[in-house]
């Protein structure tokens, strides 16, 4: 399976991430909207992500929820009718959550940055080294503590798990 080093974190300021990240890019960033339904899957990941009407992409990872750069093993397949796969795949295995999302993608190298404005959970870097050809597993886990350096992104704002585990958090934690 294709393998990503990975590194999410929570982004206090966004305006000011923004152009740090753009001077470093090699292109302008792609503007994605996701709609990403997880289903109940018990060794992994199984998501559901619609890009747009009548395309979107079911995808399965595993990737161990702890800080910093992680491995994420990852294989995925397109559909053209996903609402009609949502349907099966809730029925089948189960709805465990839905993430929406607005994404900036940038490429700096071997690297994809994400900057991510998730509904009901505020804004994120999420960064994603390929392991192949160019970088070894430690190669990409030291590009992502780079960038992340580069970024000035501190310890303290990185966050482990998934958008999806973060809300179901947010939802359940009582109210101060």
């Amino acid at each position: 399976m294709p393998t990503n080093i990975e590194i999410k974190a929570r982004v206090e300021n966004f305006a000011a991430l923004l152009p740090v990240v753009a001077a470093m890019a090699d292109s302008e960033p792609d503007h994605i909207d996701q709609d990403d339904t997880f289903f109940t899957c018990p060794n992994g990941r199984l998501k559901l992500r619609v890009l747009r009407e009548g395309h979107g992409v079911l995808i399965f990872y595993r990737r161990a929820d702890k800080l910093g750069p992680t491995p994420s093993f990852y294989i995925h397949s397109e559909t053209s009718d996903p609402d009609g796969l949502r349907s099966v795949l809730a029925l089948a295995y189960g709805d465990a959550g839905r993430v929406r999302k607005h994404r900036l993608v940038f490429h700096i190298g071997q690297a994809q940055v994400h900057l991510d404005q998730v509904d009901g959970l505020g804004e994120f870097l999420e960064l994603e080294v390929a392991v192949g050809d160019t970088f070894t597993p430690d190669t990409a886990a030291a590009e992502a503590h780079r960038l992340i350096a580069a970024f000035g992104i501190e310890d303290e704002s990185l966050v482990k798990g998934a958008y999806v585990d973060l809300l179901e958090t947010a939802h359940t934690s009582p109210i101060r």
